[in-house]
């Protein structure tokens, strides 16, 4: 961990100090957990009230942030300068170089790269080739001719079925399987049975997946993440799935088969969306929504089923009036029948008299 002050901080992120620029910064910190030698930031403007109370030396906020006793860090993006100070000061998780286990299980037919770590009890097959700068961790299956690109990290007990391509820098964490079979099935007279998969799983360059994860190799055509797209926990992409670059999706996210996502979506946790159909580029699918429709480009939408964000919001805020509402209405009914039943009694009663002259 390093020490710096927060002028250098500010000429490394390119932002400015209003304050004090000589304060010495240890480390980073939320604004209510920190304390002295804490940097925090301030990028969401409903925590603007704790800036008053904050007992961190120094906070990085935007450009309309406003002043106080705390001295600031002023950048353009504050969420992304914090990252930048957070790796500086921290750096990101460092990984024991052990070079390659003589209890690893490598096929004679691998391919293995320079200054590759492969842990205990890893097993690459026949044909398998990992680039350079690679770890791999114990506990590891490579199928054969699967494809690793370089300084990527497969985390413990991940599997990687037979044919998948993993590109550049790709982090996949623990229990993750990368290629097994897509839920596809043929029902005949009530027994259900399995299709091949002959496509594969392509993992493009600095993707990052979660653990627990489960990407289904596709039926005819080859499952997709695109570049710089990062899954998280227990999310489950199905047989022929294409998901966009630079795409955001959640924990317990479930994808069907042969849905296509665009770049740079974000998908809240446990939403679930149906196969075949089309989401656009910069979509925003907010937590437990069910889609089932296409989503055009830069929609915002919510709720099970998933409708625009402005009319859902407008939808949902009304449920927990519904059974006020459902009784004021009976109301309004039996005082509609009380109102017309005496007309209706009138008038039958001048019929019976004009009937009987």
């Amino acid at each position: 961990m390093q020490e710096k002050t927060l002028g250098e901080l500010a000429e490394y992120v390119g932002g400015r100090v209003f304050g004090d620029s000589d304060v010495v910064i240890k480390s980073a910190s939320t604004l209510g957990r920190a304390g002295e030698g804490d940097i925090s930031f301030l990028s969401n403007r409903k925590y603007e009230k704790q800036l008053w109370t904050t007992k961190a030396s120094a906070v990085v906020v935007g450009k309309d942030a406003p002043t106080t006793s705390v001295p600031l860090l002023i950048a353009e993006d504050p969420y992304y300068a914090f990252m930048q100070i957070m790796v500086l000061l921290h750096g990101h998780r460092k990984h024991k170089k052990t070079g390659v286990s003589q209890r690893a299980s490598i096929s004679d037919s691998a391919k293995i790269g320079a200054d590759c770590h492969i842990g205990d009890f890893v097993i690459i097959a026949d044909g398998a080739k990992i680039r350079d700068g690679c770890v791999i961790y114990p506990g590891v299956y490579i199928g054969q001719d699967v494809q690793i690109g370089n300084d990527s990290v497969i985390y413990p007990n991940v599997t990687i079925y037979e044919g998948c391509r993993i590109g550049n820098r790709v982090i996949i964490n623990s229990n993750s399987a990368i290629g097994e079979d897509g839920f596809g099935y043929a029902t005949h007279k009530g027994v259900h049975y399995k299709i091949p998969q002959t496509g594969i799983v392509v993992i493009e360059d600095d993707v990052e997946i979660g653990s627990c994860c489960g990407i289904e190799r596709g039926t005819l055509s080859d499952t997709v993440i695109g570049q710089g797209s990062k899954l998280g926990d227990l999310v489950t992409i199905g047989h022929g799935a294409r998901i966009g670059q630079y795409c955001l999706l959640v924990a317990q996210v479930g994808v069907a088969g042969s849905t296509n996502l665009g770049h740079h979506c974000v998908v809240g946790g446990q939403v679930g969306i149906v196969g075949h159909i089309n989401i656009g580029n910069n979509v925003t699918i907010g937590a437990q929504a069910g889609v089932i429709n296409n989503v055009p480009d830069n929609k915002v939408v919510l709720g099970s089923p998933a409708i625009d964000a402005d009319i859902g919001r407008r939808a949902y805020s009304m449920l927990q009036y519904l059974p006020e509402m459902r009784q004021n209405i009976r109301e309004l009914q039996n005082q509609i029948v009380h109102i017309t039943s005496p007309v209706e009694s009138n008038s039958d009663e001048s019929a019976e008299q004009n009937n009987d002259s």
